[in-house]
């Protein structure tokens, strides 16, 4: 699975005192809620279950049951999260005694999981220029 995040220029959030707005505005910035989608299910997905049970797995059944949606639905949006690197998969054991795949937030920790986004964003950048420097020197040569 690629990282893929948007970046755009703003403000820090920091004078919303609406944990709800603040978030689903900071979801939109990075691009995992798109403008002209039905962002219920895709926030509810971060912050029902993973923001507000940070250090809890979750199966992907779990989600589908409580939100009433598909497993693909469930699916689409955690591989979202999942590019976004800040989701961890982990091995449960379900009632039955069964190994299970579950998701969770990276380290139980919203900012902790957010460290691994901005070390993924500097390499990307850093990439970027190598590039940028690799056309110059193309440039030069002709």
């Amino acid at each position: 699975m690629s990282f893929e995040i948007r970046i755009v220029s703003n403000t820090p959030l920091t004078g919303e005192n609406d944990l709800e707005k603040a978030t689903k505005t900071f979801l939109y910035q990075i691009g995992y809620l798109s403008k002209g989608a039905d962002p219920e299910i895709p926030f509810k997905i971060f912050f029902d279950f993973f923001l507000k049970h940070p250090t809890k797995a979750w199966m992907v059944e779990e989600i589908a049951s409580q939100l009433k949606v598909s497993k693909p639905t469930i699916y689409r949006h955690l591989n979202k999260l999942k590019g976004l690197d800040i989701l961890e998969d982990v091995q449960i054991t379900d009632e039955g005694g069964q190994g299970k795949k579950a998701y969770r937030l990276r380290y139980g920790n919203f900012e902790k999981a957010w460290s691994f986004v901005e070390a993924h964003v500097k390499v990307a950048l850093e990439n970027y220029s190598k590039t940028v420097e690799h056309i110059q020197k193309l440039l030069e040569e002709r």
